[in-house]
């Protein structure tokens, strides 16, 4: 028989729990009870004592704070006290979230968490996955699978790190889009016995851990012997899930997402295992809480800094009756992914494709950039609390200590530029932060790295537009540039220039991308090389993820220096090209997670999510 002391939102008795398979011994309480004293400091009925132990405390700032959900019974909210045990011996601090279905108040909560611990508990309702209950399908709670499902979609829109013990592995699954089987014995034929009659501190069958999983690197062996206490089990696995642990019966034991996200799920109860034998499971838990303790800093950073995304085509989806502050699942940069993603401003550029350079299609692509800016401006105005537009640094300062997201205005190609010099101080009158020169074919102005050359790189127009957007203190972008048009620039610019979304050539062969000579004649002149996370220029076959993103940070610093990378996104230029790891703004933390991961310091990447591009436009718009 297994004792425990339950944590609850309402104070109650400590209660046995009562197990057929045990009887009820005096050295099992005394064995509990010195584990919970070990755990829990003993502090004797004396007010003045117990103000200065609270006082003499240290604060636990450094520690990540970690969401676990309860179980709701009798209009309590309560948990087993093991979990919260299990979290504070891994050096995170506890914090139980009553069951509601209030989503604001979930959404302010999911806010502060740094990791989230989706406990177990009663079966999962099989109508969230499709599926009509079967006859053996056992005690369902409603209110506690609404509450857990929204909190697992909170958490997977900010990115918040995962971990599910038996239901919470089973709900994170049907979360994220897969099946389970609401009854293992009546639905896997051959099954093992998958609820045990023992105490819950002893393993009753073995599971195999893939070799290749995040879940061996934690555990350090293939063989594991785990406890049991469920009938229901995954059937079928999420999209974008792994299965990382098996039982000999077949019957999927663990997940994860990882590395790209940090989920991990485990089908057995890792802090049920007493104190003496918990080492070998402890493991899950501190892993899980140094994740989280890097999404804590990775969110303090984003907190403290000016965080710029260089570049991203989101009005390409401008439909009509298109709304920036509401969610779109086919849009990646929105208010909502924004404050979710903790970004603080992004350029957001009218893009023109290539097309015909006659007076007329010239004087109609000037029109439409302006037309471009125009709507851009009207969903701001929907929202004059939430954004703004920013014209140079200081504004985007301003705003960010005001609480609001703001947007620069970009041009991607200078074909919106036609022939008319003039234009160009339509733009600065604008507020339009920099131009990229060209996009996939020839235009008035330079030659492109993707298209025929016409020009040998920059044309004689090409050249008066360079000098004039140095007068005005427009950006000058080579982000699409042909190498010959990129050294035509770099001679001539007296400014620093910057590619507000390209990669590296010698990680990527392609000709989008800078090769290093580009890289360093760029930061030579003072410039910025704005990773672009498009993944087709950044891996062959497109199959690119995160850590290929960050690749190609790491080769820019090491040629370079950090005062000459950045990010740019590119995000919503093209919706067949996503990001594992990255996928929308919401997701960007994950880049500053990795980028800690990596041993860069808080003030490297204040620069890399900003500061350089800043210093930049700073000093274009000095002239």
């Amino acid at each position: 028989m297994k004792f425990g002391l339950s944590s609850c939102t309402r104070q109650t008795r400590p209660a046995p729990r009562n197990n057929p398979g045990r009887g009820n011994t005096k050295s099992k309480m005394i064995t509990l009870l010195l584990v919970y004293f070990m755990n829990n400091p003993f502090y004797p009925a004396d007010l003045l004592q117990l103000q200065r132990a609270v006082d003499a405390s240290v604060p636990a700032d450094a520690r990540p704070v970690i969401g676990i959900s309860t179980n709701f019974k009798e209009g309590l909210s309560c948990i087993h006290d093991d979990y919260v045990r299990a979290i504070t011996r891994a050096g995170g601090v506890p914090l139980l979230l009553p069951v509601m279905q209030d989503i604001d108040a979930l959404q302010a909560i999911v806010a502060h968490l740094d990791g989230l611990l989706l406990s177990g508990g009663a079966d999962v309702n099989p109508l969230y996955s499709g599926e009509e209950p079967i006859p053996a399908l056992g005690m369902v709670d409603p209110e506690r699978d609404r509450y857990e499902l929204i909190l697992a979609r909170l958490a997977a829109n900010r990115q918040v790190p995962l971990l599910g013990i038996c239901r919470g592995h089973q709900l994170i699954n049907v979360a994220f889009g897969g099946k389970n089987y609401q009854d293992i014995p009546s639905q896997v034929p051959g099954a093992l016995k998958h609820g045990q009659e023992m105490t819950t501190g002893h393993g009753s069958h073995t599971v195999r851990v893939a070799p290749n999983s995040t879940l061996f690197a934690i555990l350090g062996k293939e063989t594991v012997t785990v406890n049991s206490y469920h009938h229901q089990a995954i059937k079928e696995i999420a999209p974008g899930l792994t299965v990382t642990a098996t039982a000999p019966d077949g019957v999927i034991e663990a997940m994860e997402a990882l590395p790209d996200y940090r989920v991990l799920g485990v089908q057995w109860h890792p802090e049920r295992v007493p104190l003496h034998d918990s080492q070998e499971m402890e493991k899950i838990f501190r892993y899980f809480t140094r994740e989280a303790l890097l999404f804590k800093r990775a969110k303090e950073i984003h907190e403290r800094v000016l965080v710029i995304d260089s570049h991203c085509d989101t009005p390409m989806k401008f439909s009509p009756g298109f709304d920036i502050g509401k969610r779109h699942e086919t849009v990646k940069v929105d208010l909502p992914k924004m404050r979710e993603g903790l970004l603080d401003a992004v350029c957001m550029v009218a893009y023109l494709p290539q097309g015909k350079r006659d007076d007329l299609s010239s004087a109609q692509a000037t029109a439409t950039a302006m037309s471009i800016f125009d709507q851009i401006e009207q969903q701001v105005r929907l929202y004059p609390d939430a954004i703004a537009i920013a014209r140079d640094p200081a504004d985007a300062r301003r705003l960010k200590s005001e609480g609001k997201k703001c947007i620069f205005l970009a041009i991607e190609n200078g074909y919106a530029i036609g022939k008319d010099l003039a234009n160009l101080a339509r733009f600065k009158e604008k507020g339009v932060a920099y131009i990229t020169l060209c996009h996939n074919g020839s235009n008035d102005i330079c030659d492109p790295a993707e298209g025929a050359p016409e020009h040998g790189g920059l044309s004689d127009f090409g050249r008066e537009v360079v000098r004039e957007m140095n007068r005005l203190g427009i950006i000058i972008d080579i982000s699409h540039a042909g190498e010959e048009t990129f050294r035509d620039v770099i001679a001539l610019s007296r400014h620093p220039v910057i590619a507000s979304h390209s990669s590296v050539r010698a990680l990527r062969d392609h000709p989008r991308n800078l090769t290093d000579e580009q890289i360093r004649a760029l930061a030579a002149n003072g410039g910025v090389v704005q990773v672009c996370l498009y993944n087709h220029f950044l891996a062959k076959r497109g199959k690119a993820t995160l850590r290929d993103a960050i690749d190609h940070v790491d080769h820019v610093t090491r040629l370079v220096g950090i005062d000459h990378v950045g990010i740019g996104t590119d995000f919503d230029g093209d919706d067949d090209q996503v990001l594992p790891g990255c996928r929308a703004a919401n997701e960007l933390p994950n880049i500053t997670v990795e980028l800690l991961r990596r041993g860069y310091t808080p003030a490297d990447i204040e620069k890399l999510w900003g500061g350089n591009l800043l210093r930049v436009m700073t000093r274009v718009q000095q002239k």
